[in-house]
């Protein structure tokens, strides 16, 4: 019972340090991240910060590039905006390319209906404020029940366990970290798009450090600077 009370205790304070609200991003500039497939650096996402009033605007970078044989076989690159007025999400939109495949997603709040009208390519519809945009720059995808993917509108359920605090290496320093699972709330018999991501919090600076995750590979999300 006592080992029982521990781990309660130490999941609740870990939680607890995830309350912090966008406007906890409003004095950042820019954060930086590498992303790795097999342990080579083969691109970045990058998220620029900019208030103006009470809006928070996020603008996010992102390109990768896998090469197989000195022959480019999967290419990927896009944009996102993300506007933020009193903590809350109002709009969103963003264009990637996968190759020859484009992709999109429209997303605006409207107050009359406290929902989020979508327009993507895999999802068009209304979704519940409680969900938010899958990306790694907001520490609060650790508190959510479900995400809006960023790239093409759809939304997921998902399960966020806390597994341990621990150390890591991180650009050259040793770093405290607690770690977390986030998967796919639905049923593995479904045959869906899975989520079952590794995500390492640095709570002390309220950041997602490292992000990885296995598809035909090893992929990894890190931090690479912050501003």
């Amino acid at each position: 019972m006592k080992k029982i009370l521990f781990v309660l205790l130490i999941l609740t304070l870990s939680i607890s340090g995830l309350a912090a609200h966008t406007s906890h991003y409003q004095n950042f500039k820019k954060i930086e991240m590498e992303i790795l497939k097999n342990g080579k650096i083969i691109g970045y996402n990058i998220y620029f910060f900019n208030k103006k009033n009470d809006v928070l605007t996020v603008r996010n970078q992102i390109q990768f590039k896998v090469n197989l044989f000195g022959v480019d076989v999967f290419n990927f690159k896009g944009y996102g905006i993300e506007k933020y007025k009193n903590n809350k999400l109002i709009s969103y939109e963003s264009k990637t390319k996968q190759n020859d495949k484009e992709k999109f997603v429209n997303l605006i709040y409207e107050p009359e209906n406290d929902k989020f009208n979508i327009k993507g390519s895999s999802f068009t519809g209304f979704a519940e404020t409680n969900n938010i945009l899958g990306n790694w720059w907001n520490h609060q995808i650790l508190q959510a029940e479900s995400q809006i993917s960023p790239i093409s509108g759809s939304i997921k359920k998902q399960v966020v366990t806390f597994l341990a605090k621990e150390k890591i290496e991180l650009n050259g320093k040793i770093i405290e970290v607690e770690h977390f699972k986030l998967t796919s709330k639905e049923k593995r018999n479904q045959k869906k798009k899975k989520l079952d991501f590794d995500i390492w919090y640095d709570s002390e600076n309220a950041l997602i450090v490292k992000v990885s995750y296995s598809k035909m590979g090893d992929w990894e999300y890190r931090l690479k600077n912050y501003e």
